[in-house]
């Protein structure tokens, strides 16, 4: 039996209702919760996110929300050391670890590797930025003459990922994908029940119409508008979001403000769909608890 207390993680789609169901379950056992959201962590990105409110947040000690200004880069590699210490701090308090999120590379830290700890710096992300697909495949087979392993060449992010890695390292791709598949899962030690919040789609679809409107109505279109100032096109997946990058295509003319929610409503589906994808095909074994029928205090006891 392990020595390491249990990492509880709740997981689910877009809107299927973590937050509520994450602070009874944390309410009930003095628990302590981490946030897996990718977007969770930067200052000022609140309704976008339908991040906790402040009486949320006060119910249960909550970590890693809030830790990032909007124009800051995050990064798996960071949020791994940052969870990993944030867990020892809770170990030792002797409370109840619940981890909850939606965000999948994120998600993936608790169950196996995720990050290799190849050092890419500013000047060789730039170079690569600068290049076509094509031209980044092109340098990739330059670099690699014995192939490319599994990586999937028609990716833009993969093979700006692995171009980088190459360039900073040395190394080629092969090598570097053999490398990361014998490293240790940064949870390894620790025992994780893993439980996915489940609903319809029928019931999702209009918690997500409800939720977008919510968000529109609550000050959505000022908040980007705050943050544009603030830096956040600096910050590549921040100002992708679904959410942000619609109120910045209508602030350009591109949407006008009465398609607005009707757009979000529509990449907001599309993102669900790929998180049941994901959850399906990625994620280890595990339960499925239907949101609308279960009693929050049990989600780990069935």
């Amino acid at each position: 039996m392990s020595t390491y207390p249990v990492i509880h993680v709740l997981t689910g789609c877009t809107a299927v209702g973590k937050t509520e169901a994450a602070l009874q379950w944390a309410e009930a056992r003095e628990a302590e919760i981490i946030s897996c959201d990718s977007l969770l962590f930067y200052r000022g990105m609140d309704i976008g996110t339908a991040k906790p409110t402040k009486d949320e947040l006060a119910r249960v000690p909550h970590h890693l929300i809030d830790i990032c200004e909007p124009a800051e880069a995050m990064d798996i590699a960071r949020y791994v050391k940052l969870a990993q210490a944030t867990v020892k701090q809770i170990s030792a308090r002797g409370n109840p670890i619940l981890v909850t999120g939606g965000s999948g590379f994120y998600l993936k830290a608790f169950f196996g590797p995720v990050a290799d700890g190849i050092k890419v710096t500013d000047e060789v992300r730039q170079v690569v930025a600068q290049l076509s697909l094509d031209e980044a495949v092109a340098e990739l087979n330059r670099l690699n003459p014995t192939g490319l392993g599994v990586l999937d060449v028609a990716n833009p992010r993969r093979v700006a990922r692995a171009l980088e890695r190459c360039l900073a390292s040395g190394r080629t791709v092969v090598e570097l994908q053999a490398d990361f598949a014998v490293q240790p899962a940064p949870f390894a030690d620790f025992p994780v029940q893993l439980v996915e919040l489940t609903r319809s789609p029928e019931e999702l679809d209009k918690r997500i119409r409800l939720r977008v409107d919510l968000m529109i109505a609550t000050g959505l279109v000022e908040e980007v508008e705050r943050l544009l100032k603030s830096g956040l096109e600096r910050n590549l997946s921040g100002a992708a979001a679904i959410g942000y990058r619609e109120v910045r295509a209508m602030l350009r003319g591109e949407i006008a403000a009465e398609a607005l929610a009707d757009e979000i409503v529509k990449n907001t589906r599309a993102l669900v769909k790929k998180q049941r994808t994901w959850f399906r095909t990625q994620l280890p074994e595990h339960s499925q608890i239907e949101a609308a029928t279960c009693r929050p205090q049990e989600l780990f006891t069935v």
